[in-house]
């Protein structure tokens, strides 16, 4: 069964709290999820789990500075709504559940789906002026000069794919 990723969108924004615009909000979901789909090409990572990632992990922040528990939250979430909003099956859905858990407080992980998920949000960091390094990623194809080029150029102006209008149907005016 294929993820419908515009119905989870829409769940999450039900109680989403912070501005969908925010430095957290859908236009860096978006990002991640278009790092992670191009990461998963190379690194064979399950789609599923880099998709439901994408709009998973920073969905239950309550502040766009601070909030260590946030991935933790998130992963809780994700229990919440498998089996309602999205399937998966219980080897995929552990390895999302520790994706969204430990994104901002683990390095790496030996899973290449788990290290797809956490390279495609810190590849994301030129968002808020930070240049992904490679020593802080994880597979080789985020490690990539061109790779990391692509996707901070993207991050720091603030590249709203059309995606997010076309299929997510979510307007968001662009920070530029």
């Amino acid at each position: 069964m294929e993820v419908n990723i515009p119905l989870v969108l829409k769940t999450v924004l039900e109680d989403y709290a912070l501005p969908l615009n925010g430095d957290h909000g859908v236009a860096h979901w978006a990002r991640v999820l278009e790092n992670g789909m191009r990461l998963a090409d190379e690194t064979g990572a399950n789609v599923d789990v880099v998709q439901l990632f994408a709009v998973l992990h920073d969905s239950r922040r309550q502040n766009e500075v601070t909030d260590p528990e946030h991935g933790p939250r998130a992963a809780e979430f994700a229990m919440e709504l498998r089996g309602r909003v999205f399937d998966l099956g219980d080897h995929e859905f552990r390895l999302l559940y520790k994706a969204c858990h430990s994104h901002t407080h683990q390095r790496t992980h030996a899973d290449v789906t788990i290290q797809t998920c956490w390279d495609s949000d810190r590849l994301d960091l030129g968002r808020v002026g930070i240049m992904p390094h490679p020593s802080r990623l994880c597979t080789a194809a985020a490690k990539r000069r061109e790779t990391i080029r692509w996707a901070d150029g993207r991050a720091s102006f603030g590249v709203i794919p059309t995606f997010v209008t076309d299929e997510w149907g979510v307007e968001l005016e662009s920070q530029w």
